[in-house]
């Protein structure tokens, strides 16, 4: 048997894979199986921020594996401490939870919104305030802070507790504060899975400021939009709020799984042993891999993905076949007339690697793609989309 067919009789089938079996790949490029080469904008879900193969990532993380692959965290190791610390200093939050995925980081977060709800004001203030339209997970919690209906389906009852206010309509917001006994809000700043639609500055804002008023717990779900991709470190940066909880995964492990969620001064003393806890998380070869991403994400950098943002909405917001662009850095949705799949095919067909978003074509670049690079896929995609 061929991968393809191992994969279709022995893996559970909840996913609708590409026909292609990637091997290798070197910076922004990937090889199939058959040799084939294609430009990647998808870096494996905006987890490949430096590309295939990074030489500094991979060093730091053979170096850790020559120590010691895993401690648990019954003991301590260094480069789980360094990267809090990092972690901690380039955003001014005060304390790290590890743990292996977005869903996870999200579901400390959770936990530490209601952990607050019930020492600030009692035991019934457990609702947390979500977004129409977000995507927190997959597991039963997270995906019942989820705002889509869809992703409810097969798995109910959902975890209560979860109300769903409309995007930037700060009203809305503060009545579902005013009618439910609440601990927290939790958003994203750019709807990843929801289509890529980023919200507005004045209404982050105005959901801190109700946040502080009302002393509920500010968490900010960073897994797709943090280190680096929308152009600053965190995006929180760019809105000019300071949030109470960060979640972040993704780009931070640089293809190994972690996730990450740092806990501002309202949050910082709520965990305390054995309150929560992860057997992988803070894996010490994650960790070294993880500080070695973090620690190039410099001013330098974030300016070329800003540039390339720049470069990206100014090559499709006009062009043939496109009825909008939306997104933040290198975190962009693009509407097309043609069905979103029917672009993706031909893309691949031509080389070029994008993913879907609800009905957008989603593009997600390594934050250093090389602009020859850029430049030939975009090019690449505005004629599959005009055609």
């Amino acid at each position: 048997m061929n991968v393809i067919e191992l994969d279709k009789q022995y893996i559970a089938g909840t996913y609708a894979r590409f026909p292609v079996q990637l091997v290798s790949g070197k910076g922004s490029r990937v090889c199939d199986a058959a040799g084939k080469e294609y430009i990647d904008l998808g870096t494996g879900i905006a987890v490949n921020g430096f590309g295939i193969g990074d030489t500094d990532w991979k060093n730091a993380v053979i170096a850790q594996l020559d120590k010691i692959q895993h401690t648990s965290n019954l003991y301590y190791s260094e480069p789980c401490a360094l990267l809090a610390k990092e972690l901690c200093t380039r955003t001014g939050l005060k304390k790290v939870f590890f743990s292996n995925s977005g869903a996870e980081a999200n579901e400390c977060a959770i936990k530490a919104a209601r952990k607050y709800g019930e020492l600030k004001k009692g035991k019934e203030y457990y609702t947390i305030i979500t977004l129409k339209n977000s995507f927190h997970g997959r597991t039963i919690t997270t995906l019942s802070a989820t705002g889509q209906d869809v992703f409810h389906e097969h798995f109910t009852p959902m975890t209560e507790g979860f109300v769903f206010a409309q995007a930037n309509d700060i009203e809305d917001m503060r009545r579902l504060v005013k009618e439910h006994k609440c601990c927290g809000i939790m958003i994203e700043l750019v709807q990843g899975e929801g289509g890529v639609t980023a919200l507005d500055k004045d209404y982050v804002k105005g959901v801190a400021e109700l946040a502080k008023q009302e002393d509920l717990l500010l968490v900010i779900d960073e897994v797709q939009t943090g280190n680096g991709r929308t152009g600053a470190l965190y995006a929180f940066m760019d809105y000019g709020v300071t949030p109470d909880v960060v979640t972040t995964a993704k780009g931070l492990g640089g293809g190994l799984p972690i996730g990450a969620t740092m806990l501002g001064e309202k949050a910082e003393g709520l965990f305390t042993a054995g309150l929560n806890g992860s057997t992988f998380g803070g894996n010490p070869v994650a960790c070294a891999g993880a500080l070695s991403i973090l620690r190039r994400i410099d001013e330098k950098l974030l300016a070329e993905v800003r540039e390339k943002s720049a470069y990206i909405f100014a090559e499709l917001e006009n062009a043939k076949g496109v009825k909008s662009v939306s997104g933040k850095g290198l975190m962009i949705g693009v509407d097309c007339e043609k069905d979103a799949g029917e672009v993706i095919a031909k893309c691949m067909e031509k080389g070029v690697l994008v993913i879907k978003a609800k009905q957008k074509v989603r593009l997600l670049p390594a934050l250093n793609i090389p602009w020859t690079e850029l430049k030939s896929a975009i090019k690449i995609l505005k004629e599959v989309i005009s055609e």
